[in-house]
């Protein structure tokens, strides 16, 4: 039997960091101990101390700020943007756990959302806002237009227990997607629903999708900046 070697000693000290932050005993924004205390700590030399909070602050756990010290970082949530998947799946793949608010659901005679649909002025088109929440924290505001004709009980959903993806995947799968992605200032109700700081910059998504060969929807995600990111690969 192959006798397992114990781990290097840069790994040792990534694993006790991760730790640390994934417990809570280093919170978001705290200053960790100096490389002088990790070495005393750990008995290594300061070049293997130095390559653990290095691979750290590459994968973005940590911040090193000259002459201030080493930070944990915010959470940073994050969505594919190679597949549509409902940010209720997106977070359960994580572990985490996901709730939501309604803000807003109703029906709307809206010209510039008539006309974003592919809907005439004689017709109406369905609009919810909902806040998403990813273990308490708000991570997104969802500014949703609807095609009645693709989806006729949108306004009858609890989306309070059901995100409006799994929802329309079911009713009437999307075809194709396009979408657009800018760093914009929110205003002051997508402020206070994402608790961000007046100046913070959100990442916001405008995506449009169809199903059935017309347009089924017109959604903008609202995300604070510094806690979420966007990946994928293909």
């Amino acid at each position: 039997m192959p006798v397992q070697r114990p781990a290097p000693a840069y790994a040792r000290i990534k694993d006790y960091v991760r730790r640390q932050i994934e417990t809570g005993a280093w919170p978001a924004g705290s200053v960790i101990p100096s490389e002088h205390d990790l070495v005393k700590q750990f008995g290594v030399s300061r070049m293997t101390v130095h390559r653990a909070l290095r691979e750290l602050t590459a994968d973005q756990l940590l911040s090193r700020v000259q002459g201030a010290g080493t930070f944990v970082n915010a959470k940073r949530y994050q969505s594919t943007l190679i597949q549509i998947r409902s940010i209720a799946a997106e977070i359960e793949s994580r572990g985490d756990v996901h709730s939501s608010a309604v803000l807003l659901l109703e029906r709307t005679t809206d010209p510039a959302a008539l006309s974003t649909l592919g809907l005439t002025g004689n017709e109406y088109a369905y609009h919810s806002c909902i806040v998403h929440f990813e273990n308490g924290e708000p991570i997104q505001v969802e500014d949703r237009y609807v095609n009645p004709h693709l989806y006729p009980r949108y306004l009858e959903q609890d989306f309070a227990q059901l995100t409006p993806s799994d929802y329309m995947t079911r009713e009437a799968p999307l075809q194709r997607a396009e979408y657009v992605i800018t760093a914009r200032l929110p205003d002051a109700g997508i402020r206070q629903h994402l608790r961000m700081l007046a100046g913070d910059p959100c990442l916001v998504l405008q995506r449009r999708t169809w199903a059935h060969e017309q347009i089924a929807t017109d959604v903008t995600l609202w995300h604070p900046g510094a806690r979420f990111q966007f990946s994928g690969s293909f």
